[in-house]
């Protein structure tokens, strides 16, 4: 049974502070994953307790440590007969919604780790985003990141500077996730050529809107995605540097060219002969930020639509300026010319990108509704 009476000032302070540490260690765990991607195109060391995991995962064992003590604080009152306010049992733990999601969610990234290892044991180099365990992993994040968003309104009245300030946050850590998945179309379009020069933008009009929709719901203000995208942009210009600032301490060895040496036909290997042919470099720390403010314009105009009121109007505003935006600049590097589309591909592309537009603004009204359904405090019509 759900209580709904106001929750003590002990028990608010517990949930904020959790909230806060959680946000805290995805923040340090998502630097851990930029540098270890970076590590892997960089080193080509491919061990388990490389310095990017021990960052990525001391993240995630303290949003672990985190929810779980915020859950059995909250528990054991609820064992005397006096549950907290606003909480639900869950396999015997009681706490809110968005710690349960929270401790569920990141327990899920916990399971993809030694999975992850096992299929890099098997698999070697073969390093991509998109492999099982990496999926896995990135969902519980995500999950874990519409527990923070939740927990953020729960533990905040609406309107307080804190609770804006946790849902940009949590909001930016949730877009910033999905946009890591769209770097790896980028070597599918330069294998492929031809439609598959839309995947990027397929994938953005599809998750990115599902990300800005939600804080944009719950945070109700025209400019709301687009100030989630710019904090994205910052959080990951700092990645970068934390990334930069790891190798230049630890100086490690690279063995890269043995290993490609060793699969030639690997994604790293793809990504090294791209970057060759792009006459660049294989990392670019500028270039992932640049990539992110990609979705700036696109946010924009997502925002003079109407990200609450005509989501799905709205995604479809974002996935046109987006295509055209990606589409552009794609299509300025040397590696990828000689796979440009066709027209017919491009009249199928946009095509594509329309339909997953609609799917990403159907799927970000429903996520935000049902947020701010849950939330003690609903958003006002502002």
């Amino acid at each position: 049974m759900l209580v709904t009476a106001g929750p003590t000032a002990d028990v608010q302070a517990l949930r904020r502070g959790a909230l806060w540490g959680m946000l805290a260690a995805k923040l340090w765990g998502g630097w851990g994953v930029t540098w270890d991607i970076h590590w892997h195109l960089l080193i080509g060391r491919d061990s388990f307790w490389i310095p990017p995991h021990l960052m990525t995962y001391s993240g995630v064992t303290a949003v672990v440590i985190l929810s779980l003590a915020t859950l059995a604080r909250e528990t054991l009152p609820a064992l005397r007969g006096s549950p907290p306010p606003g909480s639900i049992r869950v396999f015997g733990l009681v706490g809110t919604r968005g710690t349960h999601l929270a401790l569920w969610g990141i327990l899920i990234t916990v399971l993809a780790a030694p999975i992850d290892d096992l299929w890099h044991r098997l698999f070697g180099l073969d390093v991509t985003l998109w492999s099982p365990p990496h999926l896995l992993g990135l969902l519980g994040s995500q999950v874990n990141s519409v527990g923070c968003l939740l927990l953020a309104v729960e533990a905040y009245p609406a309107g307080r500077r804190p609770r804006i300030a946790a849902l940009l946050l949590g909001g930016a850590l949730f877009f910033g996730t999905f946009h890591l998945l769209l770097a790896t179309s980028i070597l599918w379009a330069y294998e492929q050529g031809g439609l598959a020069f839309f995947y990027y933008p397929i994938l953005g009009a599809l998750l990115l809107p599902a990300t800005l929709l939600p804080v944009a719901r719950l945070w109700p203000k025209r400019w709301t995605a687009a100030v989630t995208v710019i904090l994205a942009a910052l959080l990951s210009l700092i990645g970068g540097g934390v990334a930069k600032a790891g190798f230049t301490l630890l100086q490690p060895e690279p063995a890269i060219q043995e290993a490609i040496a060793r699969d030639p036909a690997s994604p790293v290997a793809k990504a090294h002969q791209m970057a060759r042919e792009n006459r660049g470099p294989v990392v670019s720390y500028t270039g992932r930020v640049l990539s992110v403010l990609w979705a700036l314009p696109p946010a924009m105009a997502l925002c003079l639509v109407g990200a609450r009121r005509r989501p799905v109007l709205g995604s479809l505003a974002f996935a046109l300026v987006y295509v055209a935006i990606t589409s552009w600049s794609l299509s300025r590097f040397p590696a990828l010319r000689p796979g440009l589309p066709t027209a017919s591909q491009i009249a199928i592309g946009l095509a594509l990108v329309l339909a997953a537009a609609v799917a990403g603004g159907v799927s970000g009204r429903r996520l935000g509704s049902s947020l701010a359904a849950l939330a003690p405090n609903p958003p006002g019509n502002a």
